[in-house]
């Protein structure tokens, strides 16, 4: 089966430039697109939560997926790569117009697979250099690094750091844990892990 696949980013762009190209090229190849799937989406979003992902997971062997460009695809080489890996290992052939590929079970698609996931690598340990790179720096300009403290380590964010006083007092004077609660505007349970970790109430 023939499959059209059409992405654009915005409403502002129009999938017919897509359509045309594609129709255009079927035609000069003798082929005919059978279904097509257009969607208006940004090509970071995985291709999982996208349209691609639901198609890629009926496609099988034999099956042809033409786009205008392998930008359609995706908008990271890693993200094109899985999507072209995933398509060979299901015998299904991908061609792009305007960059010429024609990926499908021949060594030279597999050459040239193989190119794109050695690309993709070098792109991921880049990133990667660079995240620790920035990361060093930014301990040696002792900036904190990391999740911010949460209320384990710092109590005085706890809404009710402070009032283990009158806690205390309104307990003694018989007060419900409910009513305290909802005098501190706050719940019955967030009032009873506090009073269970201040030792002072």
């Amino acid at each position: 089966m023939t499959y059209g696949y059409i992405r654009v980013s915005s409403d502002k762009q129009t999938v017919e430039n897509q359509r045309y190209e594609i129709s255009l090229f079927c035609a000069k190849e003798g082929l005919e697109v059978e279904d097509w799937i257009e969607e208006t989406v940004s090509g970071t979003k995985a291709y999982t939560k996208r349209r691609l992902g639901n198609l890629m997971k009926h496609v099988g062997k034999g099956d042809l997926i033409i786009c205008s460009e392998l930008s359609r695809l995706g908008r990271s080489l890693y993200m094109i790569m899985e999507i072209l890996s995933y398509c060979m290992r299901r015998e299904c052939a991908v061609w792009t117009i305007k960059d010429g590929y024609r990926l499908g079970d021949d060594i030279q698609s597999k050459v040239l697979a193989f190119a794109f996931g050695l690309s993709a690598e070098i792109e991921r340990n880049l990133i990667s250099q660079r995240t620790r790179e920035a990361l060093a720096r930014l301990r040696a300009e002792g900036k904190h690094v990391g999740r911010p403290k949460g209320r384990k380590n710092s109590p005085e964010l706890h809404p009710l750091y402070g009032k283990s006083e009158y806690i205390r007092r309104a307990l003694l004077a018989g007060k419900s844990q409910r009513s305290i609660a909802k005098a501190l505007r706050c719940s019955p349970n967030t009032l009873r892990r506090y009073m269970q970790n201040d030792k002072t109430v």
